[in-house]
């Protein structure tokens, strides 16, 4: 047995305690993340949007979904920054590479969002003249 394998919860038990970090993490995010919030405000706006659209709803299931990744990778590079300034706060090249990177992949999230947005706009408008 690995040490501290017997004390692991599970079952129902661990379900509820990964719900419980999840959620800590998700306030965490709120509270201390701005590009977060401002994310999530547009994932909720457009989410409307959306919605209201004259489109069918397979549609508006992928307009919306699209968007989920752009608050996931998010929340990654969150992470990813706050274990490097965990580390240190001065300066390092590895340091400054690792959160480059991480807000690089929120930065593709969002291009394949606007990418599918843009898609599924022309598909249902322009196609229509």
């Amino acid at each position: 047995m690995l040490n501290g394998e017997r004390y692991k919860k599970k079952g129902l038990k661990r379900l509820i305690s990964a719900c419980r970090n999840s959620w800590k993490g998700f306030m965490a995010a709120w509270s201390y993340e701005a590009a977060f919030r401002q994310e999530l405000f547009i994932f909720i706006a457009l989410g409307v949007i959306a919605l209201l659209l004259p489109v069918d709803l397979a549609d508006k299931f992928i307009l919306i979904v699209s968007m989920l990744p752009v608050l996931m990778i998010e929340l990654i590079n969150s992470a990813i920054e706050a274990i490097i300034d965990r580390i240190g706060l001065e300066e390092h090249e590895l340091s400054a590479r690792a959160k480059d990177l991480a807000s690089a992949a929120v930065l593709i999230s969002l291009l394949i969002v606007i990418l599918v947005w843009c898609f599924i706009l022309w598909k249902n408008f322009y196609l229509t003249f």
